[in-house]
């Protein structure tokens, strides 16, 4: 062959190859970008993240709602002592009915016996100085009508009767007081009622303290009982002092009491977010135990029907208590929202959202507003389901 066609049969050789190349290093380009562009719409899908939602349901109207109280007694009065001694005797145990002034106990107190001895002495030499200045002043007065005595000395006699009496008076009020306090070693009930304490026994040295000291006895009223308890501010205004509880206790289970809101607090603990309420129950059988634990349940007025979600839909954070719900471009929108109620697995919303929302009923962590999200309806899914 000769040599001009076989450089030419080696340049069309060379030429295919490179064609061939060209075309390989083109189609592989071209498939790594087709692969690149969807492994990019593969991650992007990916991050969309995947939600349940479900559509917030309607719960019956609150009749009733029950809370913790306190019982204790309509009356109470601890009993300290007046003057100081020794107890004497007591006539009233715990547990004790008594009836309003019977005596309870009694205390010894030879002070005051001593000083109403001596402020008696003292108000007999008293009114004795008193009558002898009296009878000096009369006398003198009737010398002053026969010109016997100046004006000057009858008005001396006139005034040294003016300060005996006085001083008689004087003495007359610390004998009373003295015998006011040697009526306050008798210890009195002050009212019908029940001896719950007993402090003391005899022989003890008793101090007079007032309510500073220790008290002796106790005496409680428990015919009827008092019934504290801290009602949340969202049901204040549905309670009046015509509303209604019943009452249960531990030691009696089943059984139910009657009870009446009597008043009102008419403020909210500021750190509680609560208002105190007092009602009164009746104890004429003496089942109630006053300073016990008591299951309080209002009947409420003017119950209005509260949307339930799930507990789970709830998002806290610094923006505060809300949650997530999605828009018709399955964007996500975020409410604030109020709690009207805890029942546990679900939540009773007093405001926030409407019945037609989707709210994501677990939203994943860093859930923004605005973020798409991949929705997921389950066909049967109950907002407080569990």
């Amino acid at each position: 062959m000769p040599p001009t066609e076989s450089h030419r049969g080696l340049r069309r050789a060379g030429i295919v190859i490179a064609v061939i190349a060209i075309v390989l290093v083109v189609s592989g380009i071209g498939i790594r970008v087709n692969d690149h562009r969807q492994m990019t719409e593969w991650t992007e899908e990916q991050a969309i993240p995947t939600v349940a939602v479900v559509a917030p349901t309607q719960g019956e109207a609150d009749a009733r709602i029950d809370l913790p109280g306190r019982l204790e007694a309509f009356a109470r009065a601890p009993l300290n002592a007046r003057v100081s001694g020794y107890l004497k005797t007591w006539k009233a145990d715990i547990g004790t009915p008594v009836k309003a002034g019977q005596l309870i106990a009694e205390i010894e107190a030879p002070d005051i016996e001593q000083q109403l001895l001596q402020a008696e002495a003292d108000l007999a030499s008293a009114e004795a100085n008193a009558a002898l200045a009296a009878s000096t002043a009369k006398r003198w007065q009737s010398m002053l009508g026969r010109d016997s005595v100046s004006k000057q000395e009858v008005d001396e006699k006139v005034g040294d009767l003016a300060a005996k009496e006085a001083l008689a008076k004087a003495a007359r009020a610390n004998v009373e007081r003295l015998r006011t306090m040697r009526g306050f070693t008798r210890i009195v009930a002050p009212f019908d009622g029940v001896v719950t304490a007993r402090n003391t026994d005899i022989g003890e040295l008793i101090t007079a303290g007032g309510g500073s000291g220790r008290e002796l006895f106790v005496v409680s009223d428990t015919r009827r009982l008092r019934v504290y308890v801290n009602v949340p501010q969202s049901y204040v205004s549905r309670l009046n002092t015509d509303a209604k509880a019943l009452i249960t206790v531990p030691e009696h289970p089943g059984k139910e009491y009657s009870a009446a809101v009597a008043a009102s607090a008419g403020a909210v603990n500021v750190a509680t977010g609560t208002t105190l309420m007092q009602l009164t129950v009746d104890n004429q059988a003496g089942e109630l135990l006053p300073g016990g634990y008591a299951n309080v349940s209002f009947e409420l007025a003017g119950g209005v029907q509260a949307l339930r979600v799930p507990a789970s839909a709830l998002i806290f954070d610094q923006a505060g208590l809300r949650v997530a719900t999605v828009d018709s471009q399955s964007r996500v929108v975020m409410k604030p929202i109020t709690i009207a109620r805890d029942h546990g697995h679900f939540i009773e919303v007093a405001g926030g959202i409407e019945a037609t929302d989707r709210v994501i009923s677990t939203p994943p962590d860093g859930l923004m507003g605005g973020s798409a999200v991949r929705v997921i309806e389950p066909a049967a899914q109950q907002a407080n389901a569990g």
